[in-house]
């Protein structure tokens, strides 16, 4: 009985210096702090004498086996986000690209082929979706050699040289937008197959794939309900051309998703539908189509393209959720509660690879998006340019769990980023707010600079009149790189310099960043064998933690 002890003690002995040495090896990876978990629990097992050590041994395979199973359970695997670049300061890609892998994505939409973005990706482990605006569908649909020549500059040459691990090509961005009235219907498929012919004449055909991020609105259900769901009657033929297309190619479909535009553009629709269950309180108004209850209209909206798909003999073709998230500003519904309720409930589905009641198994998911744009067009709204994770300058905006370095240690700020002067343009305090030009040279500066966060119910939208002037004054300012006489315009409007920080409640008064004072490092070489092996960390890790899970079986037979 003694030996019998003194050999389950060495199990765990050996189990409880196993998790140790993980952890002074600092492998903080989810899937390594699950099995740090299991471990621990391990290694303060206690054999009684009354217990046989047969019965002790299979507990310990029982618990093995549900370890492993936990850590493939509740780890998050290939998270995506979009890096948008319409910044008026963006932040160096190098910068960025620490920001993202500090974070764990590893995988990256970009909506151009930005050559600062995609050098600064080279060898970084991360994999890229770059994208084609709009604007180039129309050469690119009238000549296979424009696209040859597109896709030699913008993918071949970053695989080549930089080492760039591109894996997909997004045809123009949301190209069948009911408010484009057609405008891309005669490119979208030409353009598309141009592309596709270039990657294969690369011979980048089975590396590459493409596809087409389109809007939600490319489908509609006439029951209101999932199941009534098709495709868009006055597209309905051109929806079929491509997605047969796509799918003959192994390529997938990319749709955008946002539950967000859904309460912004109607009054009465139910909040807390828009919300995945989990995050808040469940919805009150479910939607119930045949045996299935929808409780957010997430996975109504998907479930109705997948209707569609159905429909049309596309039952098994890849989806992929280009854009999906929540913007923080620009709208009453644009909050910080709301964003972090919206994005914690997203990332929770993405960990648990949570699929829909209809199709079972979890798209590819792109988060929007990393950082603030302040420099995007409003014309969708003032929140259009606040629906990054981060601010402009890469700071958090809010937690989020299950994400982050360390298995969701929560977000990490962009490190190294440099500011331009602590100082602020405000509106004197003996100014004339009854000055007839004061009205005249806000307009002016909020239409060069970003004054969304003024609106109503927005970050600082209960500013009193001078305060207001004093925002767009700052904006302004900061916007013209603190330039000489651009602090009150060059007008006869009393504005001063300050040092003070104006900042009020939730209305914070930017400094913007110094993008004169980033010295761009020499881009990094291709020195990986070929990006079509991947080199995330992720994978790295998760192959880590499989040997160690190996190595713990082979100790626990051992002392048997």
């Amino acid at each position: 009985m003694y030996m019998k002890s003194f050999r389950f003690n060495t199990i765990t002995f050996r189990v409880g210096y196993l998790a140790s040495g993980i952890k002074f090896l600092g492998y903080v990876d989810p899937l390594l702090s699950a099995i740090l978990n299991c471990f621990s629990f391990l290694s303060v097992f206690d054999l009684r004498e009354d217990i046989g050590i047969n019965l002790t041994m299979a507990l310990l395979r029982s618990l093995f086996f549900v370890c492993t199973f936990l850590v493939e359970l509740f780890v998050a695997k290939g998270l995506g986000i979009n890096w948008g670049t319409r910044a008026t300061h963006p932040l160096p890609g190098s910068i960025v690209v620490e920001l993202l892998k500090d974070n764990g994505f590893d995988k990256v939409k970009l909506f151009e082929p930005d050559s600062d973005a995609l050098k600064s990706l080279g060898n970084s482990g991360i994999q890229v979706m770059v994208g084609i605006p709009n604007e180039f569908l129309l050469p690119l649909s009238n000549s296979v050699q424009a696209a040859v020549d597109w896709v030699r500059q913008n993918v071949s040459t970053y695989i080549s040289r930089y080492g760039v691990d591109i894996r997909c090509v997004a045809v123009g961005n949301e190209p069948f937008l009911k408010t484009y009235k057609g405008a891309f219907q005669q490119t979208t498929f030409p353009a598309l197959q141009n592309i596709q012919a270039a990657l294969i004449k690369a011979g980048l055909g089975r590396q590459v794939k493409v596809t087409v991020p389109l809007n939600a609105d490319v489908y509609e259900t006439d029951t209101n309900l999932p199941s009534g769901g098709d495709f868009r009657s006055d597209i309905h033929s051109l929806m079929i051309s491509i997605i047969k297309f796509l799918s003959d190619n192994a390529c997938p479909l990319t749709i955008n998703i946002y539950p967000f535009l859904s309460l912004y553009a109607d009054s009465h629709f139910p909040i807390d539908y828009a919300f995945f269950p989990g995050s808040g309180t469940a919805s009150a108004s479910p939607v119930v189509d045949g045996p299935i209850t929808y409780s957010n209209v997430f996975d109504a909206n998907y479930d109705t393209l997948i209707w569609a798909l159905e429909k049309n003999g596309f039952s098994s073709i890849p989806v992929i959720i280009g854009e999906i998230g929540w913007p923080t500003d620009g709208d009453p519904n644009a909050n910080i509660n709301y964003a972090r309720r919206f994005n914690q409930g997203l990332v929770d589905r993405i960990i648990q690879r949570q699929g829909s009641p209809k199709r079972a198994s979890p798209p590819e998911i792109f988060i929007f998006g990393l950082i603030d744009e302040d420099h995007k067009s409003i014309d969708p709204g003032n929140f259009e340019r606040h629906w990054g994770l981060f601010k402009f300058d890469g700071t958090v905006k809010y937690q989020l769990n299950g994400i982050g370095k360390g298995g969701g240690g929560g977000l990490v700020p962009a490190k190294g980023v440099k500011y331009m002067a602590r100082q602020w343009c405000v509106m004197k305090a003996e100014g004339n707010l009854l000055d007839p030009n004061l009205g005249q040279s806000i307009n002016y500066a909020c239409t060069y600079a970003d004054c969304t966060s003024m609106g109503y119910g927005s970050s600082c939208g209960r500013l009193d009149a001078r305060s207001n002037a004093s925002y767009a004054f700052n904006m302004y300012y900061q916007t013209a790189n603190q330039q000489k006489g651009s602090c009150g315009l060059n007008s006869n409007v009393s504005a001063i310099i300050t040092t003070i920080d104006p900042s009020q409640d939730t209305c914070k008064f930017e400094i913007m960043i110094d993008i004169g004072n980033h010295q761009a490092p020499a881009p990094p070489r291709r020195t990986t064998p070929s990006p079509s092996m991947s080199s995330s960390s992720s994978t790295t890790q998760s192959v880590m933690a499989v040997i160690l899970i190996w190595i713990a079986g082979v100790v626990i037979s051992v002392v048997q």
